[in-house]
C-alpha cells in the first residue's frame, strides 16, 4: 500500500514504524476471510484491510480521530486472525495499538463510554478493587435488562450479565512465596498470577503449580508482580500500561539475578501475547529496552513450557473423555502456541477434538464483550454451536475470557487445560467435572 507521509512525520520512531507496517499491505483480501467482525457484520471497514485505510489516513494527515474511525477500531477484537493469514507479513497488532493510542490522545469519547472505560481500568487490573466490584454487581444485577434498553449503558448490562454469583475464596498460590518441587528441582520459574483470574478462577494456578512441583519444577510467586498491562493497552493507555510493564519487568529481573528462571510462565493466553511484546512495547526506553527483551524472552505459556519438560506416565483418570479444545485467538494468533496443547491433552489420555471454525473469536477479547456487547453475543453463539457441534464431553482452553464467555453459553464444563493435565498427571479432578 502506498503512502504519503513527509520526512518530518517519519521522524516520531512510532509513525515510521506504522508507515512500514502499511507498506506491507498488498490489498489482497485474504484477511477479510478470516476477520470475526467483516464475517459478522459483512462492512469492508471492520475488516482488517479497511481499517488499515482509516489508520493510514488519519496519521498520513496528522488528524484527530473522529466517531467513524473510532466505531470501527472500537469493533476490531484484536484477535490477530488477520495476522494468521496474511501472506505479506503485515503486523496488525502494532498498527492497531498505535491507532488505539491514537484515539485516546486526539478523541474525546461520549460521557457514558469514558466513565464505563475509567471504571474498566482502575478496576480490572487489580484485584482487590475487582473483587470488591464483584460483590457489589449482585446489587445491580436487577437492573441489567432495564441497563440493556439503554444504549450506552449496555456495557453496565453486559458486566452485570457476566459477573459470577458467587466469588472462590482467596487463594494461598496467588500470594508471594515460593512453592518447592518436590524431591529433586530440575527447573524454576516464574508464575504470573493474574489479575482478574485470580480472583475468578484461582484453581487454575493451583493445578499449575501442583503439577509442576510434583514434576521437579519449582515456582516462586516474586513480591511486586502485577497486571501484565494488556487491559489498559487494548483500550490505549498507553502510559499506564507501559508502566505495568516496567513494574513486571523489574520484579521479574530481580528474580531472575536471585536466583535465576528457566521461564516466566503464564496461564492466562491474552497476558502471554502482551508479556512476549514487552520488547516491543518498551522499545523506545533506553532504560528499560534491554530488559525487556530478557523478559520476553523467558515469557511461555504453561503449556509451551511443559511440552519441553519430561513428564511421567499419565494415569487413567479421565482416559477417552472426549475434549473439544478451543484455541484462544491469543494463543494461536498472538503467541502461535498450536500444536502443544492438544499434544499434552492427547499425551495425557484425552480424546481431543478440533473445534469448526475455530480461528473465529469467541467475542471475549479482554473487555471486549463487555464494550461491544452485541457483537460479542453473536460470535459467542457461533462459537458455542460449532463446539457443541462436535459433541465434547469437557471444553478446554488456555484463557479465563474465553472460559467465562464460553461458559455463559453452555452447559457443558468448561476448564482450563492445565486442570486437565494436572488431573490426568496425579493431580485433583477439575471441580467443574463434578
Amino acid at each position: 500500500m502506498q503512502t504519503a507521509f513527509t520526512a518530518e512525520q517519519l521522524e516520531n520512531p512510532d509513525v515510521a514504524h506504522s508507515e512500514k507496517i502499511i507498506r506491507k499491505c498488498v490489498h489482497c483480501g485474504f484477511c477479510t476471510a478470516t476477520c470475526p467482525t467483516y464475517v459478522t457484520l459483512g462492512n469492508e471497514l471492520d475488516s482488517p484491510r479497511g481499517r488499515i485505510y482509516l489508520i493510514k489516513e488519519m496519521l498520513e494527515n496528522e488528524r484527530p480521530a473522529d466517531a467513524e474511525i473510532v466505531t470501527h477500531l472500537d469493533r476490531c477484537l484484536s484477535c490477530l486472525a488477520c495476522m494468521t493469514t496474511c501472506p505479506s507479513g503485515v503486523n496488525y497488532m502494532h498498527l492497531v495499538d498505535h491507532a488505539r493510542a491514537h484515539v485516546e490522545a486526539t478523541y474525546r469519547r461520549p460521557f457514558a463510554d469514558r466513565m464505563i472505560r475509567k471504571l474498566l481500568s482502575l478496576t480490572l487490573p487489580y484485584p482487590a478493587r475487582f473483587r470488591a466490584g464483584l460483590r457489589l454487581a449482585k446489587f445491580g444485577r436487577p437492573f441489567a435488562a432495564l441497563l440493556a434498553g439503554i444504549k450506552p449503558l449496555q456495557p453496565l448490562a453486559a458486566m452485570l450479565r457476566l459477573a459470577p454469583t458467587a466469588l472462590p475464596a482467596h487463594s494461598a498460590v496467588n500470594r508471594p512465596g515460593v512453592r518447592p518441587a518436590t524431591g529433586a528441582r530440575t527447573h524454576r520459574v516464574a508464575l504470573l498470577t493474574g489479575c482478574a483470574q485470580s480472583v475468578l478462577d484461582p484453581k487454575i494456578n493451583e493445578a499449575t503449580v501442583r503439577l509442576f512441583n510434583r514434576v521437579g519444577v519449582e515456582v516462586v510467586v516474586p513480591e511486586g508482580e502485577g497486571c501484565c498491562g494488556a487491559l489498559t493497552h487494548h483500550m490505549g493507555q498507553e502510559e499506564s500500561a507501559l508502566a505495568m510493564a516496567r513494574r513486571n519487568v523489574d520484579v521479574w529481573l530481580r528474580e531472575i539475578e536471585a536466583g535465576g528462571l528457566d521461564a516466566i510462565v503464564i496461564t492466562a493466553s491474552g497476558c502471554g501475547t502482551t508479556i512476549k511484546d514487552y520488547h516491543h512495547m518498551l522499545r523506545l526506553d533506553p532504560a528499560y529496552a534491554e530488559k525487556a527483551k530478557r523478559v520476553s524472552a523467558l515469557a511461555k505459556d504453561v503449556t509451551e513450557f511443559l511440552a519441553t519438560i519430561d513428564l511421567p506416565a499419565p494415569r487413567a483418570a479421565g482416559e477417552g473423555l472426549m475434549v473439544a479444545y478451543h484455541s484462544a485467538c491469543s494463543m494461536q494468533h498472538g503467541q502461535r502456541v498450536i500444536r502443544q496443547p492438544k499434544a499434552l491433552l492427547a499425551r495425557a489420555g484425552f480424546t481431543v477434538r478440533d473445534v469448526p471454525e475455530g480461528h473465529l473469536c469467541c467475542g471475549s477479547a479482554g473487555t471486549y464483550n463487555i464494550l461491544q456487547p452485541e457483537i460479542a453475543e453473536r460470535l459467542k453463539t457461533r462459537k458455542v454451536k460449532n463446539i457443541e457441534s462436535v459433541s465434547p464431553q469437557v471444553i478446554a482452553t488456555g484463557n479465563i475470557g474465553c472460559m467465562t464467555q464460553i461458559g455463559s453459553g453452555t452447559k457443558i464444563p468448561v476448564v482450563h487445560t492445565v486442570e486437565l493435565l494436572d488431573w490426568a498427571f496425579g493431580g485433583e479432578k477439575p471441580a467443574a467435572l463434578g
